[in-house]
């Protein structure tokens, strides 16, 4: 965190809709951007977030966005000004970590299955990348990495032996158990 806030630029008027109008934000889309607004902004409240989020044409309400902060683990810290602005964690909690990839792999994925060294994923259609990004983010150490595309996912081990308990792991995972 910095001794400095971001810097300010006005929110928008209460309830104006951005050209086009508003549309329906998916949990992701709204942490993306709750979290490059707060890079760009100092915001202090709930309501401006609010606001901020509708200046980019995400429909959101105030309760909404009070469960995104919770889950995002975003905190209240007091600058030089003598204002509280929000600020996102620097590192995700394991825990957190582990919520969002549980989350993502239940709603998103369709079948796991192995091929010759892989692990392939499929997933709902535009999907995959959220999915992807969720088992990256756990650095597991028998997974070297993943590649996305619409709707399946390489995923990566590290060593041919390790790929049958990646598969495991993700299909745990889909049946709601713990990896």
């Amino acid at each position: 965190m910095t001794s400095e806030p971001p810097r300010t630029t006005p929110a928008p008027r209460k309830g104006s809709a951005p050209p086009g109008g508003w549309r329906e934000s998916s949990r992701v889309d709204r942490e993306r951007r709750i979290r490059e607004i707060l890079a760009r902004h100092a915001v202090e409240t709930q309501e401006e977030l609010v606001e901020r989020l509708r200046e980019h044409g995400l429909a959101v309400t105030q309760a909404t966005v009070s469960r995104d902060i919770k889950r995002l683990g975003l905190v209240k810290v007091p600058w030089t000004d003598g204002r509280s602005h929000y600020v996102a964690p620097e590192k995700p909690s394991p825990v957190d970590v582990l919520r969002r990839l549980q989350h993502a792999v239940t709603e998103y994925v369709l079948a796991a299955e192995t091929g010759e060294d892989l692990v392939v994923v499929h997933t709902l259609t535009g999907r995959a990348n959220a999915v992807a990004a969720a088992i990256d983010e756990m650095q597991w150490e028998d997974v070297v990495g993943t590649v996305s595309g619409d709707d399946t996912i390489l995923v990566v081990p590290r060593r041919r032996a390790m790929r049958d308990r990646v598969l495991l792991r993700l299909r745990n995972l889909m049946e709601g158990r713990a990896p």
